[in-house]
């Protein structure tokens, strides 16, 4: 019984990071994480964070909610109307920094520069907030499978810590895979052609572009309504 309900966590959570919404922002986290791909130990420890932080805000959640201080269906409408409303804007923001190009003029340098350059190369720092604003990004399909799919199992069960680690560890499994392997692939690039600090600056570029075109895509489809 135990290994079948771990298994149906885990299974959960991959289906949640397949679904359209968390895989995009899978995409953005791992041209975010990858953006140091010459550093090996730099990028498997960013996924793994960046894994810690989006398994916490399930694990937070699913407490809260299986211990009676919050009404699933509530939180649910809150998170998919007001959170995906607040990523474009905090997606955007962030792909600026990476770029570099916001932090650098006179009028944005008190505190800003320190950001940027925390965006740049910190991102052990950043992996576990961007974790932890990702997990929170629900949108139809992902709401329905944690808040339809897991918690009635976690309440069934009394598994409310259990049950969402797992599930935390499957939603983020993309993310983790990808730093593997850009890690030891980007290890043997750098082996072979002995140019990854010049391959470096582009990977930090599509990481900010990347970052910017899933802000705009969830400004476009979460705040102005349209759909593709």
């Amino acid at each position: 019984m135990i290994w079948t309900l771990m298994l149906s966590g885990l299974w959960l959570g991959i289906l949640t990071a397949i679904s359209p919404c968390p895989l995009a922002t899978n995409v953005v986290a791992i041209s975010f994480i990858g953006r140091k791909a010459g550093e090996q130990k730099h990028v498997i420890t960013s996924g793994l964070i960046y894994a810690l932080g989006r398994t916490s805000a399930y694990v937070i959640l699913g407490m809260a909610i299986t211990t009676g201080m919050l009404g699933s269906a509530e939180v649910s409408r809150f998170l998919q109307k007001y959170m995906n409303e607040a990523l474009g804007p905090v997606l955007i923001l962030l792909g600026l920094l990476l770029l570099g190009w916001i932090g650098s003029g006179v009028s944005l340098q008190i505190g800003t520069e320190k950001l940027q350059e925390k965006a740049l190369k910190g991102g052990l720092i950043w992996a576990l907030p961007i974790g932890l604003l990702f997990a929170l990004s629900f949108c139809p399909v992902s709401a329905g499978l944690f808040f339809g799919g897991l918690l009635p199992l976690a309440l069934t069960h009394e598994w409310p810590i259990m049950l969402p680690v797992v599930y935390g560890v499957g939603t983020s499994s993309p993310v983790v895979l990808f730093a593997l392997l850009m890690a030891f692939g980007s290890a043997y690039v750098g082996k072979t052609f002995n140019s990854l600090t010049h391959i470096e600056i582009w990977i930090r570029r599509l990481a900010g572009t990347v970052f910017i075109l899933a802000g705009l895509y969830y400004c476009v489809t979460h705040i102005y309504g349209f759909q593709f």
